[in-house]
């Protein structure tokens, strides 16, 4: 067998072999939390870039802060990614590897019309915040199944912190009345 011939399935192999990442997690464990991660993780970059894409294209008398809003809203979201795919892999499992990958598993409905209204921009975030809110309980609930706890507690935070974008959002898009209210 020549050489190249070997240096090729000697990479082949490689490549067939799975990441490896030491844990006390059972297999089983290790894969249902995972699947349930990677279908949070895709959620999050799912809204992450509706949420920038709203930001952008965001329009009318308050847009400062409408502008403002997604955009602190956005930079959570993405800095959850890089937690969940690294908790992923520390339990052994393997993580989303390409948008058609994230658009596979993803629950956030997209939003491609050209143009949206600002009110509604952000009463469809509300409701995707509140749905990604009810996702991670139900990921909890397997990190409890399997009592792992470090994943669960990472899970807490999220649900305060997507808890608290749905309270922005809501408040944000509640019309006052005569009062200022």
């Amino acid at each position: 067998m020549s050489k190249s011939i070997e240096v090729k399935q000697d990479l082949e192999r490689k490549q067939k072999a799975p990441l490896i990442t030491p844990t006390d997690l059972r297999a089983e464990a290790s894969r249902d939390i995972a699947g349930a991660m990677n279908a949070i993780l895709a959620d999050v970059f799912a809204l992450y870039l509706k949420t920038k894409n709203f930001h952008w294209h965001m329009s009318g008398p308050h847009f400062r802060d409408y502008h403002l809003l997604l955009d602190e809203q956005g930079d959570q979201l993405f800095a959850m990614t890089d937690p969940i795919a690294e908790r992923v892999r520390k339990l052994g499992g393997t993580t989303v590897r390409s948008i058609g990958h994230i658009a596979r598993l993803q629950r956030v409905p997209d939003n491609d019309a050209s143009y949206v209204e600002p009110e509604d921009m952000l009463a469809e975030l509300r409701e995707d915040n509140k749905a990604l809110a009810a996702r991670l309980r139900e990921a909890h609930g397997v990190c409890e199944e399997y009592e792992d706890a470090a994943t669960a507690s990472l899970i807490e935070v999220w649900i305060d912190e997507t808890e608290r974008r749905t309270w922005f959002l809501f408040e944000s898009g509640r019309r006052s009345d005569s009062t200022g209210h």
